[in-house]
């Protein structure tokens, strides 16, 4: 059987498989299953197809949209009249075709990213100010930045594809010939036991199935919108917040980052090295650059390299994702392992059952035709052997319905949504049923540290400056730092970071970016350091952010004071280390890093890794010959200003669930963390 299972069903993967796999295995179910409760909750084949070919006609649209806005003529635009009774100067139709088709040419004509931003009574700084009248009235014109999902089924829909079962079907078939043969034959209400028992058991098993999958239903709608829980940084009142993509407007300026999706249509306000990866709507691998000249940046996007401010003018259904994604409101994942494997077993018994059950028929029939032989009434027929015949075929459907156990992988299905179900109430979300299926067998178990084992709340609590090693307690330096230095590293922190210090509403200042950058910041404002008035000292000309390849972040700046150009790096302390040539020793001053000033502070990075600390080196090198933004930041030549050690509590647990792991079998390798 298992030869057979993978000849097969070889084709069926845990995730992506290809249609034909899917749908030859399926077809296999034969009349002895209901397709539309077994697969309910997997990949839904005719909605992947129209996926495909949305995807397709996207691919070709998108290019083609791009290339026709050379010829485009611009005319005089006229607002709708219901939009400037709101208070807008322009429509969504127009704002979509400006983005969706790369139009320059419109773009110019409606004053460029500014002028949008003013028809859409926006800033780009402090973007979006209405009151919640306002933004009702915004809604009303330009929408919501929501797809549209399907209507969730009422009960009796999943009562009707529950008696659409092929063996339901025959035993309702027996049921109405045993009233008919019954009440003819013994009267009501004797003759009427055998086939209102049969009909009772019908309906018995239809509603505990409907409900069994209207509840599952419900879950997996539940666990759809826990996934799709997704918040970016905003600017919104000219405060920095964090927002759900589905409260997104027109008008919103939204803070973009590497790996960030873009949760809209948009156009590019300002940014540095910014590449768009938009295979996902055109099917081109090559990265787009994103620029002040080409300001297009489309929802479903992602963001390859760089980082960028853009000011929302498209949502929902109106971007191009959302007309793609139109296609998509129904959908569900692909059968796990253990699913395909389940289906094809149930198919093969149900077959064998199918066939015994036939046999069964046939013999029994036969029986009864040589006994009305025998007896010399061959074209004769009477009630008892009408009833005879119909207790026959009840025995082989019966059989079928005993043999064929078509709700088994529907109980894998049910059981493995449980699964997550339940780890999702311990905060542990699983985007694929093959995840729970698979954990109940793992041995080794490959952990990220990082807001993982730890709280991913970091703290600087050990720091290198000027060749001297201090603790921080209460984000306080005991030693006090030469003043070139302390300048030097406000000015490093405060310009070469992703993060942002912001003030809310109640006038409290709080800390928005990553954990890393969030720690940093906050050290730099222990020190006495002012955001920005650092930030107002100087311009800021090129950003090379952070990335896994480069392991290291650069900024250029231009000193408002006469100083020049500068440029400012942090990263992996080993990288930035190896790339610096001079210090800032405990006096304050430059001077050379000689082989015993390096080996020293090697090993002070060895110490702190070795205390669990994360570090990070942060350097500095004036730029004497200048500097254009089209240049590449130098990687080398730079003036090491410290090293800082970060601290990331381990979560309170962890060391009592890393022995039950232990003690379960359950070991680590290399590439993991127990």
């Amino acid at each position: 059987m298992e030869n057979y299972l993978n000849e097969n069903f070889g084709g069926v993967k845990s995730k992506n498989s290809d249609g034909e796999s899917l749908g030859r295995w399926r077809t296999l179910c034969g009349v002895v299953k209901n397709p539309k409760r077994r697969f309910r909750f997997t990949a839904n084949l005719s909605k992947r197809e129209e996926a495909a070919a949305m995807r397709r006609t996207n691919q070709l649209t998108v290019p083609l949209m791009k290339n026709k806005t050379a010829g485009v003529q611009v005319g005089d635009y006229t607002v709708p009249q219901h939009v400037k009774a709101a208070g807008f100067q322009i429509d969504a139709e127009e704002l979509g075709s400006i983005v969706e088709g790369h139009d320059v040419k419109k773009l110019k004509f409606h004053g460029g990213v500014n002028g949008i931003a003013q028809k859409l009574s926006t800033s780009t700084t402090k973007g979006l100010s209405d009151s919640y009248e306002s933004q009702h009235r915004r809604e009303e014109i330009f929408g919501v930045n929501q797809f549209t999902e399907a209507e969730v089924r009422s009960f009796w829909v999943y009562v009707f594809e529950a008696l659409h079962d092929m063996t339901l079907m025959i035993l309702g078939v027996c049921a109405v010939v045993s009233l008919i043969v019954g009440i003819a034959t013994e009267g009501w209400p004797k003759g009427a036991h055998d086939g209102l028992g049969i009909v009772m058991s019908i309906l018995l098993v239809v509603f505990v199935t409907a409900t069994s999958d209207y509840r599952q239903s419900l879950q997996f709608k539940d666990l759809d919108k826990e996934k799709k829980k997704i918040s970016v940084q905003t600017t919104r009142n000219g405060y920095r917040q964090k927002m759900s993509i589905y409260n997104l407007l027109p008008g919103d300026i939204v803070h973009l980052a590497i790996g960030d999706q873009v949760p809209a249509d948009g156009l590019f306000v300002s940014g540095f090295s910014v590449s768009i990866d938009e295979s996902s709507l055109t099917g081109e691998s090559e990265p787009v650059m994103v620029t002040s000249q080409t300001p297009f940046l489309l929802s479903g996007t992602k963001v390859q390299d760089g980082s960028c401010t853009m000011m929302v003018t498209t949502v929902g259904m109106r971007t191009q994702w959302g007309k793609l994604m139109a296609t998509l409101s129904e959908g569900g994942d692909d059968e796990t392992p253990l699913q395909v494997k389940l289906n094809g077993v149930a198919t093969i018994i149900g077959k064998i059952g199918l066939f015994f059950s036939v046999i069964t028929f046939v013999v029994l029939v036969k029986g009864l035709m040589g006994k009305k032989i025998n007896e010399g009434r061959f074209w004769w027929w009477s009630s008892e052997d009408c009833l005879e015949m119909l207790e026959y075929f009840a025995i082989a459907v019966t059989i079928v319905v005993v043999a064929v156990p078509e709700g088994l992988p529907l109980a894998v299905t049910l059981s493995l949504a449980f699964a997550m179900k339940k780890m999702m109430n311990d905060k542990a979300l699983v985007r694929h049923l093959a995840a729970c299926e698979t954990m109940g067998s793992a041995t080794t178990i490959c952990s990220d540290k990082t807001g993982t084992l730890t709280t991913n709340r970091m703290t600087v609590v050990k720091t290198c400056i000027c060749m001297k090693v201090n603790e921080v307690a209460n984000n306080k330096v005991f030693e006090k730092l030469p003043d070139l230095a302390l300048k030097l590293l406000l000015q490093s922190i405060f310009n070469n970071t992703g993060g942002e210090v912001v003030v809310n509403k109640m006038g409290k200042r709080g800390i928005l970016g990553t954990p890393t950058e969030s720690a940093i910041l906050e050290f730099g404002l222990s020190l006495g350091g002012e955001p920005q008035a650092e930030r107002e000292k100087c311009q800021l000309i090129k950003v090379e952010p952070f990335n896994s390849e480069k392991k290291r972040m650069g900024v250029v700046v231009k000193l408002h004071d006469g100083g020049g150009f500068r440029a400012h790096c942090k990263g992996a302390s080993e990288i930035i280390l190896a790339a610096c040539d001079k210090v800032i020793n405990s006096n304050g001053e430059i001077v050379s890093l000689d082989q015993e000033a390096s080996n020293y502070l090697s090993k002070t990075i060895n110490q702190f890794a070795s205390e669990a600390l994360r570090t990070l080196c942060l350097a500095y090198m004036e730029l004497e010959n200048g500097f254009s933004s089209e240049e590449h930041i130098p990687s080398s030549g730079y003036t090491c200003i410290g090293i800082v050690g970060i601290k990331d509590p381990v979560r309170p647990g962890v060391k009592e669930s890393v022995a039950v792991c232990r003690s379960a079998g359950i070991t680590k390798n290399s590439g993991g963390v127990v």
